[in-house]
Parts: structure tokens; C-alpha cells; sequence
């Protein structure tokens, strides 16, 4: 990549990631919404054989706004601003496709996860609809760049806000904020739940803080569902080490609740849903944490 071209995308996605931290850190919460990033650098347009719009597809649109009156509560919230079809930061880090790049991979690149295979690794092959993102196959360097530069940076950034809240209050709590299509693909009458949430069947984080939020948002009226379709990807495995006080929870809002799909427009009930997950999140950080202090004492 020429070096202008290099400073162009890095002028663009400055900075790369924002953290909307609170006044006063008084909660072990952090959340994370790493897939909402909506700035696409002007190269990676010109590189893709589809337009924005197309490229859309598999951004989690608007959900770190949902989720952003969090930092209200005492926790905070890191949120990419590049986009998921550059990078995917909910990927290991060298979960790479054969198939995208012009020259063979270094040996320590996983090229075989369900997910690169799906087309659909730390740098994507594909958008949502299967569509083909890249004009001409990618160089291994281009992909290292996007890796030191976004990916790494990113990751050491949740890492330290999750230490802290570690260190300050015995227990760090993540929840990971994603959005869902309302429909499979291919099955556009298969309806899908309000949430899904997901805790990699049970071993991601205390099950107790399963059960509490899906009680919070059953009785708000949601229809919930936990790890089907969706029990979590890299960031929640990751990171969630119940053992060693780290839990980690990723929740899916379906896009219908808020948004127009097909146009990537906030709808006339965004406001309203953002008001309802203010106050459930708000009692999750309020009530949530002295329960693990009591089963720590307990313990």
C-alpha cells in the first residue's frame, strides 16, 4: 500500500475506536460494541465491488448508541469506528482466508475456523448476503497493517478497561453489544427473537448473570432466547474467564426493533427501545454486581 494511501485511511479512521468513559468509574461493567463502526475509508470503497450500501449489511447499525447512556451508570463503553467488512475485531487475530489473498499466508494464520471458511474471518471475504467484497485478491502486508494498526490497539484497550475494573472491584463484567437481522437469510418468515443472549452455553460467565438479564428484558416484554442462533464468537470466549473473575456476555437486539433494515435508517421507535435498555442496564449495573460479592463471600 503506498504510503499516502496508508495516511489517507489512517487520517480517516482517526481515532479508530472511541471509549465514552463515565465521570466516575463505579461499576466492574464495561461494554463493548465492536461492530457498528459506519466510517469506510475511501480506498477500501474503491478496492470493493460493491458500494456502502452493500457493505452495510454487516454492521451492526446504531448499536453503540443503544447502549451508550450506559457511561451514566458508572461503566463504560468502547465502540469501533471502523467498520466490520475492513476488520473484525470479534475475530482471533489471524483468522485468515486463503481465498482473498494473492500470496500464501504466514504459518502461525488460522485458515481453517468455521469462520474463515464461511468467508467470514478477521478480514472478511464476503458481506452478509455471501456477496464478494474485493475486486482483486488482498496482500498479506495489506492485511498485517489493518491487524497492527486497528485490531491490536482495539484489543489492548478492552483488555486494560476490563483489568481495571478487576483490580477496583475483585470482578470485571463485559457485556458485548451486537445486532441480528430480523430473518435468516433465506428464510425471510423465519421471525427471530427480540435477544439473544449469549454466554457460550454456560461457560463465558457466571450463569446467574445469564438469568438476570433475561429476566430484566422478559419482563419488559422481549422475547428471549439464550445461544441460539447466537452463543457468542471470539470476543466473548476471549475474555470470559469466570474462574478468574473476568465474565463476559453477548447480547443480540434484532434490528426490526429499531431500524429500518433495508434502508440502514433509524426508525421511529429507536428512541423508545434506547429508553427501555437505559433503564434494564441500568438495573443490571446497579443490582447485578453485589450478587457476585455475596456468592464471593459465600465462597
Amino acid at each position: 500500500m503506498p504510503e499516502r494511501e496508508r495516511e489517507t485511511i489512517a487520517a480517516e479512521l482517526r481515532p479508530p475506536f472511541t471509549i465514552l468513559a463515565p465521570k466516575v468509574r463505579q461499576s466492574p461493567f464495561v461494554f463493548c460494541s465492536p461492530h457498528s463502526g459506519r466510517v469506510y475509508p475511501k480506498a477500501f470503497l474503491a478496492s470493493s465491488r460493491l458500494d456502502a450500501q452493500a457493505l452495510r449489511k454487516s454492521e451492526d447499525c446504531f448499536v453503540d448508541e443503544l447502549f451508550e447512556d450506559v457511561a451514566g451508570f458508572g461503566a463504560p463503553l468502547i465502540s469501533a469506528r471502523f467498520p466490520r467488512a475492513y476488520i473484525d475485531v470479534n475475530r482471533e487475530p489471524y483468522e485468515l482466508d486463503p481465498e482473498l489473498f494473492s500470496e500464501p499466508l504466514p504459518a502461525f494464520a488460522n485458515t481453517q475456523s468455521v469462520r474463515v471458511v464461511g468467508g467470514l474471518g478477521t478480514i472478511a471475504r464476503i458481506v452478509a448476503d455471501s456477496e464478494e467484497i474485493y475486486r482483486e485478491p488482498l496482500t498479506v502486508a495489506a492485511a498485517l497493517e489493518r491487524i497492527d494498526r486497528l485490531y491490536k490497539p482495539f484489543h489492548a484497550s478492552l483488555a486494560g478497561l476490563l483489568e481495571d475494573a478487576q483490580r477496583c472491584f475483585g470482578f470485571a463484567i463485559l457485556i458485548d453489544c451486537h445486532s441480528m437481522p430480523s430473518s435468516a437469510a433465506g428464510q425471510p418468515n423465519a421471525a427471530r427473537p427480540d435477544f439473544v443472549l449469549g454466554d457460550r452455553f454456560g461457560v463465558s460467565c457466571d450463569g446467574k448473570l445469564t438469568r438476570f438479564l433475561k429476566d430484566r428484558l422478559t419482563a419488559a416484554g422481549f422475547d428471549v432466547q439464550v445461544n441460539r442462533p447466537y452463543a457468542g464468537g471470539f470476543i466473548t470466549e476471549h475474555y470470559g474467564r469466570p474462574a478468574r473473575g473476568f465474565h463476559a456476555l453477548q447480547i443480540e437486539v434484532n434490528r426490526a426493533l429499531y431500524m429500518d433494515e433495508a434502508a440502514f435508517e433509524r426508525s421511529k421507535a429507536f428512541a423508545a427501545l434506547r429508553l427501555q435498555l437505559s433503564s434494564i442496564m441500568g438495573h443490571l449495573i446497579e443490582e447485578f454486581p453485589p450478587v457476585l460479592n455475596r456468592q464471593a463471600a459465600a465462597e
